[in-house]
């Protein structure tokens, strides 16, 4: 029964899509551009929730509850994919119980991610059926056709998204929660135990099935031809779809909702219905290269980019010979992104380039630390690494060339796959200091909460996990606590940690400026008659601070956070903290 109609994120109707399919049980890490599914999903009380420590992890609780009997999805960035492709892989091979859906957000033109991985060739590598809306309203239908098809064809399915779909809004029909009763689970060994003799078998049916899936594609509803000029043809699928249909509204189109399998004599009933075949799809040439192989002329990447979001301008200039349209702020000054005032990091970074020390980044908030003004951050490669790397600089360099060397990681990185790395680097006797940055939140993708905070996705207490004494547990008997913002005792820990050889961890504790219920009683102002305009309160580059053209600074009271990192580094007294005047910000 049709309830009525709401304004929806893709990422939120994909959540009232596994709400109304019946699922029971979502896990996730938070990753831009997929956090907001697991957040909105939290809402819906029939619906057990968490943030789990990665997602392998995550992917692996989906799986549990699948086998158990009931509907079940994993959401998490394309990056994420990979960290749980070693559940992934397998699962399609035992197959499912309950439906089981991974949801994978890719990102093209890298608006928050290290790479513009596509995650249908992950799909096809790991043999299951990929499934991609192209709008909200599509978000939402297509994750509960997902879970359908995942029962019928005993697999776990993906539904593939990226950035401009997860956080682009449309109209979207709200239909009741379908109740579905739990499927019994019978012990099958030969399906659920996947030692090389019942893979063997599985392996032969996981290939029929997607023979099968291929054939009856041809019928699914989500796969369509839209015949009009048949001139021109476009085959597409997701946000292209909506591309195509602004630049060229008069061309035919065979709109896939199933990228993988592909529907063959589909799409070979179509090319033969227009003169012209155009394949439009974002990143890897997934759907091209098999439409070619099967011998379809067509015409594809030789005019499309492999790199970065497509438009409806770069379809016009490319197809139509249109020149395109003029980016309006094309002047306007480039803005890179920041720490925000406040920030622990900044703090922390500021005592690093003093010291001339280079940081093995991770991924999180401090990776801004390999800009200017700061230039401290020298690698980040992905969650976790930040430890393996300086572990593998000694073990290649020795003990003396990571003297001038530390990893940097964040809590919530930490606990993803920071842990495992600590251990290496203990079990095989290395040294170096590792610095967690504890802000208490995932700071980047919008302030989640994970094991060391104490709080659940449902927002419930539970024990934090305390990173000092896991630390000690390891066997690490140099674990360092100190405040972010007391640079005099930063400095020195830093020093004395740095010279060891052993391992060390320091813990540098300031929670993440932008939380809620954090105080800053506090704002600093500039003293002018003191100031000596040598630059020092500028140096770790608070965009809360201006310099004015006799030399000397300005603070935006309503920017600043009352941290105090200007005004220790000013020797001068040139800064002063003075409480704060309710209104102008924190």
């Amino acid at each position: 029964m049709s309830l009525d109609k709401k304004i929806m994120l893709g990422n939120e109707a994909i959540a009232r899509g596994a709400y109304e399919a019946g699922v029971k049980v979502s896990a996730a890490y938070p990753g831009t551009p997929s956090t907001e599914i697991s957040e909105n999903i939290v809402k819906y009380d029939e619906i057990y929730a968490e943030w789990s420590p990665n997602e392998k992890v995550a992917m692996e609780v989906a799986i549990g509850a699948s086998i158990s009997g009931v509907r079940a999805m994993a959401s998490m960035k394309h990056v994420g994919v990979n960290v749980a492709s070693d559940p992934l892989y397998t699962v399609s091979y035992s197959g499912v119980n309950g439906g089981l859906v991974l949801v994978a957000a890719d990102d093209p033109g890298l608006y928050s991610s290290q790479n513009e991985q596509d995650s249908r060739c992950v799909a096809r590598a790991a043999i299951i059926p990929v499934i991609e809306p192209s709008d909200s309203q599509e978000a939402k239908d297509f994750t509960k056709f997902a879970f359908e098809l995942s029962e019928k064809y005993d697999t776990p399915v993906m539904v593939r998204t990226t950035t401009r779909l997860s956080h682009s809004q449309g109209p979207v029909t709200l239909e009741e929660r379908q109740e579905r009763e739990d499927k019994p689970y019978t012990r099958n060994a030969a399906k659920y135990v996947m030692m090389p003799g019942n893979a063997k078998g599985r392996h032969v049916y996981v290939e029929q099935r997607m023979k099968s899936m291929a054939e009856d594609g041809c019928s699914f509803p989500i796969n369509r031809m839209e015949i009009q000029d048949t001139s021109v043809g476009f085959i597409t699928s997701g946000i292209p779809y909506q591309y195509v249909k602004e630049a060229c509204p008069d061309a035919s189109v065979l709109k896939l909702g199933m990228v993988h399998p592909l529907p063959r004599k589909l799409i070979e009933e179509f090319a033969s219905r227009v003169d012209k075949l155009y394949i439009f799809e974002e990143l890897e040439p997934v759907i091209e290269e098999q439409v070619k192989s099967w011998g379809i002329k067509a015409v594809g990447k030789e005019i499309f980019t492999v790199q970065g979001e497509y438009s409806a301008n770069l379809l016009r200039k490319a197809v139509l010979s249109e020149k395109e349209t003029e980016y309006a702020g094309k002047d306007v000054p480039a803005r890179p992104p920041i720490l925000c005032p406040g920030c622990p990091h900044r703090s922390v970074f500021s005592v690093l380039n003093k010291l001339k020390i280079h940081a093995a980044g991770d991924i999180g908030c401090y990776t801004l630390g390999a800009v200017a003004p700061l230039n401290v951050i020298d690698t980040t490669v992905c969650m976790g690494a930040s430890i393996s790397t300086l572990h593998g600089m000694e073990k290649a360099k020795g003990k003396e060339y990571i003297k001038n060397w530390v990893a940097v990681i964040g809590d919530s990185t930490f606990m993803h796959t920071g842990v495992n790395s600590l251990m290496n680097m203990v079990y095989n006797q290395g040294t170096g200091t590792v610095m967690i940055l504890d802000n208490s939140t995932t700071g980047m993708t919008g302030h989640q909460d994970h094991a060391a905070t104490g709080k659940t996705l449902k927002g419930e207490t539970v024990p934090a996990i305390n990173l000092y004494h896991l630390c000690r547990a390891m066997g690490i008997e140099h674990v360092v606590e100190v405040n972010a913002f007391d640079l005099p005792e930063l400095e020195r820990v830093i020093k004395e940690e740095t010279a060891r050889d052993a391992v060390s961890v320091i813990i540098t504790k300031s929670p993440c400026a932008l939380l809620k219920g954090v105080s800053f009683p506090n704002v600093c102002r500039p003293v002018p008659e003191t100031c000596k305009k040598c630059g020092a309160c500028l140096r770790p580059g608070c965009p809360a601070l201006t310099k004015n053209a006799d030399g000397t600074v300005s603070i935006d009271e309503t920017m600043c956070n009352g941290c105090g990192l200007c005004m220790q580094l000013c020797k001068f007294g040139a800064i002063e903290a003075l409480p704060r005047v309710t209104g102008t910000g924190k």
